[in-house]
């Protein structure tokens, strides 16, 4: 496992000196999340148009939940992503997953699940800004990371980074009461999340989009009990981190239906 040269003690305290997870629940927190995907997405990858206003924002944004990873040295945002729910008007509008793969996800692995579109929701918009995107070959994907990104057993190293973007994620899921996410993305990217212990299921045939990309579908409750022990704790640090800001961004920050449970 990529944690496994690691204590629970060294990893908690690494990601804590030099990280913090904080959930975009403002206007003003949500407007940091659109500045990092414009100068992600837009102007150092030209996946999407430059904007006038250097913000990178869409139709699906109203009905997403966002956060972000913050420096701790600098306090300046390093990364950020969304979560895409249902529109809670229109429950059966597609996510954007099954958009771009409308003709290639299989359905009958979809709808035999009988999933309540309600607890449903499609990760989406990971980023990290490009100073912290070093490694070879890596500077043209919004977000990455690898084994060697751990470095060895002697001389072990921690992606803090990338995984905060990702645990950070998992854990708004479970505080909103999410069950199943979708994801697209490219095989390496999702072959070294199973290295992590998310359990993917692969749900159709590869699309291009910016490159080949592949959509899967995974439990929240089997990838947090898939976590090694190790990258549990870590996940605990960063949930903590996110029920905080919840409680920190207040209710009146909240859509009623977003209301986090427990």
């Amino acid at each position: 496992m990529f944690l496994s040269n690691l204590t629970e003690l060294t990893i908690s305290q690494g990601y804590r000196r030099f990280f913090k997870v904080v959930p975009a629940l403002t206007d003003e927190l949500r407007a940091e999340n659109y500045r990092i995907r414009h100068e992600v997405y837009c102007r150092e990858l030209g996946f999407e148009q430059a904007r006038a206003d250097g913000l990178e924002a869409d139709q699906f944004d109203e009905r997403s939940l966002h956060c972000l990873v913050q420096s701790v040295s600098s306090g300046q945002y390093a990364g950020c992503a969304r979560l895409v729910l249902v529109d809670p008007g229109k429950p059966q509008a597609p996510l954007p997953i099954e958009i771009t793969c409308a003709a290639s996800i299989d359905r009958s692995i979809i709808d035999s699940m009988a999933l309540d579109r309600s607890r449903i929701a499609e990760f989406s918009r990971l980023a990290v800004v490009g100073n912290y995107r070093r490694r070879k070959g890596e500077q043209d994907k919004p977000i990455s990371f690898s084994e060697e990104d751990f470095g060895t057993a002697t001389r072990p190293r921690q992606p803090y980074l990338a995984l905060a973007v990702y645990m950070g994620l998992i854990a708004l899921a479970r505080h909103y009461g999410i069950t199943t996410l979708f994801a697209l993305t490219e095989h390496k990217l999702a072959m070294n999340l199973v290295r992590l212990g998310v359990n993917l299921r692969q749900i159709g045939e590869g699309v291009e989009h910016r490159g080949i990309r592949i959509p899967w579908i995974m439990s929240v409750d089997e990838i947090i009990e898939g976590m090694s022990f190790l990258a549990r704790a870590l996940f605990e640090v960063i949930s903590r981190e996110v029920g905080e800001g919840i409680r920190a961004a207040g209710q009146n920050a909240i859509r009623a239906r977003h209301a986090p449970l427990g």
